[in-house]
């Protein structure tokens, strides 16, 4: 059932990226020969229930996803409604693509678009909003070009046929070696004091937080030695941070890495140092396949271990040093095996080593996880999103997105829905352990860990709430034991049109719904909470219907009802994730 370890490949790294290079130039030969080719919300409750069908009946138009956004530098007063709370003050961030053609051409995927942050910022009762585009290198190629130049995750570029061969030649050869965009879409990120705007690449780009410009770029492999790291690191209670990231080219052995960046470390007085330079490597592990390292979005911490979802949606390296020549998309060199495991590593926080048993499960992808704990002395609680397949991405090419709803749901009816999962990771494992026991001695979960003959430890979940993603917590909870988790209710498409408040404990949940809309993902804001789900949930909601105006939408986190809103004089896209900067924090 467990597929053969990576250490019986009899070829070295270095082997490997000599034949993949090798390849790379056989397939470039041949292609250079060849002819050029080419008002109001409302909350209600519920009970957490298995949909046999999660679609719902909304005849509104998609498109509102993908039309192209634009810029409000300067800010603008938002009209509020109802009463912001005279304790929330701060600055919301948010980051999403925005911009989806450029010129003549068009981008194929929804996370291809150029990256528009946005942002609002509370003062003394009042909102002001602003939005600008990243001003990466990815995007001022574009628009000195008038057209798309760069790669992107579902969008392979060419060279311009009208362009001198020489210049033909480089476009080719740059985008051999995969140095991928750094058009950072997905987050907003913290290392010290500084902010960055991040994806999943070797590339994150500082911005100010107040008016969103684009400060400059920074390079992960100048300070690191990885090839990807996510958009969704952790902070601990001393303000430092910690990542996780894939090291794919390099010398050695292709290796999963964690890395932590000090609170300290940003340079105060000329601003110029990145805040990486003081990273330090926590720990190392090493991937089960060579050739296909995991794919991840996002890890878990506690207060004593990392953990990491070894899964089975895989990068294929051999297909992705060689996309370019053979046509094809950095998104296509992704793969789901069904028929493997899942591999969970728990990683010692103190020593940056993996504990020696060895957890599996069946396989499924994972994006987002919303939580994990440690209970009592002998169990790691794991929860997060998981789905059955990986559909999800191609949900998201613009000819879906574009599609009338009526019709994106009988073109998809066959989408996974998301499923809040809770794995049981059992600390007191050892190789005596009775062969064919459950090793989960909690009560408040039907999840198990059977042990294997092999002495590994198998894992099946207990399934907490079904059609939920973006999670959100009160992040003072975080690594700690919960109660309360909030998400995007998505019934019928990949983008939210709910937002949901979830107990852990009873199942239960209680949703804010407006027809017409789209709620963001759920920030919790909690200065001086008391108690968990104390002070308020934020969410940028966007909608087709002309007469409502975009707004940020404030609701009391323990009730879900609606305290206030902020309607927005200006264009606001649909976004991805962001990040809460106290007052006192933002400048």
């Amino acid at each position: 059932m467990l597929q053969a370890s990576s250490a019986s490949i009899k070829m070295t790294w270095v082997e490997t990226i000599s034949m993949l290079l090798e390849t790379q130039n056989n397939f470039l030969s041949g292609y250079l020969r060849s002819a050029a080719r080419r008002h109001r919300g409302y909350s209600r409750r519920g009970n957490y229930r298995r949909s046999s069908a999660p679609w719902e009946t909304d005849t509104t138009s998609m498109s509102i996803l993908t039309r192209n956004g634009s810029e409000t530098p300067e800010p603008v007063t938002a009209t509020v409604t109802g009463c912001i709370p005279s304790w929330l003050q701060g600055t919301l961030l948010r980051n999403g693509p925005g911009l989806f053609s450029i010129g003549d051409s068009e981008y194929n995927h929804w996370f291809d678009g150029m990256a528009l942050i946005h942002s609002f910022t509370f003062t003394n009762g009042e909102v002001t909003y602003r939005s600008r585009f990243l001003r990466s290198e990815t995007f001022k190629r574009n628009m000195k070009a008038e057209r798309i130049v760069v790669t992107e995750f579902g969008t392979l570029v060419y060279p311009d046929p009208c362009s001198s061969i020489w210049s033909r030649t480089l476009t080719h050869m740059r985008n051999l070696v995969p140095d991928f965009t750094d058009n950072n879409l997905v987050n907003i990120v913290r290392y010290g004091r500084d902010y960055y705007a991040s994806s999943e690449v070797n590339y994150i780009n500082q911005i100010d937080p107040v008016t969103l410009e684009t400060v400059g770029r920074t390079n992960y492999r100048d300070h690191i030695s990885l090839n990807l790291a996510t958009a969704h690191p952790h902070y601990d209670d001393e303000g430092n941070t910690y990542n996780m990231g894939t090291a794919i080219m390099g010398f050695g052995r292709p290796k999963y890495i964690i890395f932590k960046v000090p609170a300290d470390t940003s340079d105060e007085e000329k601003k110029k140092k990145p805040a990486l330079r003081r990273v330090q490597l926590v720990g190392s592990i090493p991937v089960r396949s060579v050739l296909s390292p995991s794919y991840f979005h996002s890890f878990a911490m506690t207060q004593n271990y990392f953990v990491f979802v070894e899964q089975p949606f895989k990068l294929d390296i051999f297909k992705l040093a060689t996309a370019y020549v053979r046509g094809v998309t950095l998104g296509s060199c992704l793969r789901y095996d069904k028929e493997d495991t899942t591999l969970f590593h728990v990683v010692d926080r103190r020593t940056g080593k993996a504990v020696s048993t060895r957890y599996y499960g069946d396989a499924f992808v994972v994006f987002h996880h919303v939580n994990a704990y440690e209970d009592g002395d002998h169990h790691v609680v794991l929860d997060l999103i998981s789905y059955r397949n990986s559909n999800l991405y191609e949900m998201f090419y613009i000819r879906n997105l574009k599609l009338e709803t009526s019709s994106f749901i009988e073109a998809n009816k066959d989408f996974s829905p998301p499923v809040c999962q809770r794995y049981v990771l059992p600390l007191h494992a050892h190789t005596e352990s009775p062969r064919g026991s459950n090793l989960v001695t909690l009560t408040d979960t039907t999840a198990t860990a059977v042990v294997q003959e092999d002495g590994s430890v198998y894992c099946r979940p207990d399934a907490l709430f079904e059609g939920l993603e973006l999670p959100a917590i009160n992040y003072n909870f975080n690594a700690k034991k919960y109660r309360y988790f909030y998400g995007s209710r998505v019934d019928w498409s990949p983008h939210p049109n709910k937002v949901t408040h979830t107990h852990t404990h009873t199942q239960t949940h209680v949703e804010w719904y407006q027809e017409n809309c789209y709620p963001s993902e759920p920030v919790f804001v909690s200065p001086g909470a008391t108690e968990e789900d104390d002070r308020v949930i934020l969410s940028s909601v966007v909608s087709p219907d002309p007469s409502i105006s975009p707004f940020l939408l404030v609701l009391d986190a323990k009730t879900f009802t609606e305290i206030a809103r902020a309607s927005v004089p200006a264009s606001v896209h649909m976004d991805l994730h962001g990040h809460f900067i106290p007052a006192a924090n933002a400048v």
